[in-house]
């Protein structure tokens, strides 16, 4: 029996930055399902894979490049780290730096960070800062401190470490599938992961591993859609808080990955991310966090819109897990039903009959 041990210490080492006196800093992240949804398929008439980021260790696909950028941070002798974050970066951050034995600080906008995440923070010891601004703000005032103090920047913008990690999602469902899909759906907000995931089909491709590349379809929240607008927004606005960016750090990729797949990027509602939410959830048992589920959105809305030709095969990134926001969760409430300590009773409250 092989037991995985992470993504450096694994087949895709040859694939990542690193070196024999890399030190490995690692939580046995990467090797996450790649599951095939019945009813995605069948209501799309194409073959529909779901890639379960949210297995990783801290619940996020930040973790693939965390790994690496953490473990270069070790290996200069780094003693702090600092990253700019809506959840799930700081998460992973945080914990990595735990990991490390180094200390952790995270920025974050006051009030707009979903609970599960900043929990998450708490309890590996980072140094929390909260700004009254964006993520953007956050962004701009980290890589200011990482230019005049020593900390160093784990964001994955202009960040080879952490994309190189990330371009590892890629390897992993050619490798599942035995060639790229025709189509790789995905949640945008910062722009890094449709970056890193484009490029890795393509470093995949020109080894002679992939016989073909994948379109690459983003999509963003209606309200935080900058990529869609081709503008910034100053003010972005969703409830889906993992991809509420309003100028994305690696615009230029993610534009880049669009346009050179010949994919698009997208904007769908809010309404529409959060019935795919419940969707994926009731139909697949898979509980993501709701920007997770703007890749299933998207793919439903480009289907609508008559622009999905049937019988392609589509994997769909699912970003994080839904543990991180449970006040999404019940934000529709829920319904119980209170009994006595009886069967009987229990029985007749369930509708069950003898």
């Amino acid at each position: 029996m092989s037991i995985w041990h992470g993504l450096i210490n694994s087949a895709y080492r040859r694939w990542l930055p690193v070196t024999d006196s890399t030190p490995v800093v690692s939580l046995h992240e990467g090797n996450t399902p790649l599951l095939r949804s019945d009813h995605l398929s069948s209501l799309t008439d194409c073959e529909i894979w779901l890639k379960v980021e949210g297995a990783n260790p801290t619940g996020s696909f930040k973790d693939r490049g965390m790994t690496v950028a953490v473990s270069h941070a070790a290996g200069r002798g780094a003693e702090a780290i600092v990253c700019a974050s809506t959840g799930n970066t700081s998460a992973s951050a945080a914990a990595y730096a735990a990991r490390a034995g180094i200390t952790a600080a995270v920025l974050v906008p006051k009030g707009a960070v979903a609970l599960g995440k900043l929990a998450q923070v708490v309890r590996y010891g980072a140094e929390i800062i909260e700004i009254a601004g964006t993520f953007d703000d956050c962004l701009r005032i980290a890589r200011d401190l990482a230019a005049h103090h020593p900390v160093a920047l784990v964001n994955s913008v202009n960040n080879e470490l952490r994309l190189a990690g990330q371009r590892t999602v890629a390897y992993e469902v050619v490798d599942a599938l035995g060639d790229a899909p025709d189509i790789h759906c995905l949640p945008v907000g910062n722009g890094g992961n449709i970056t890193a995931t484009w490029s890795g089909y393509q470093a995949y491709a020109a080894a002679g591993l992939a016989t073909r590349l994948p379109r690459i379809w983003g999509f963003q929240a209606a309200g935080a859609a900058p990529l869609v607008h081709g503008t910034p927004v100053a003010a972005p606005e969703t409830a889906a808080s993992a991809i509420r960016v309003g100028n994305p750090a690696t615009w230029n990729g993610a534009i880049a990955a669009r346009d050179d797949s010949q994919g698009l990027i997208s904007a769908v509602t809010d309404d529409q991310i959060f019935d795919a939410y419940r969707m994926v959830a009731r139909h697949d048992g898979i509980f993501a966090e709701p920007a997770s589920a703007a890749g299933i959105a998207g793919i439903l809305d480009q289907r609508r819109r008559g622009h999905l030709a049937p019988g392609q095969t589509i994997v769909i990134t699912l970003s994080g897990n839904g543990l991180k926001d449970l006040d999404a969760s019940l934000r529709d409430g829920y319904t119980s039903t209170p009994t006595s300590a009886d069967t009987t009773d229990v029985a007749r409250a369930l509708h069950l009959t003898t």
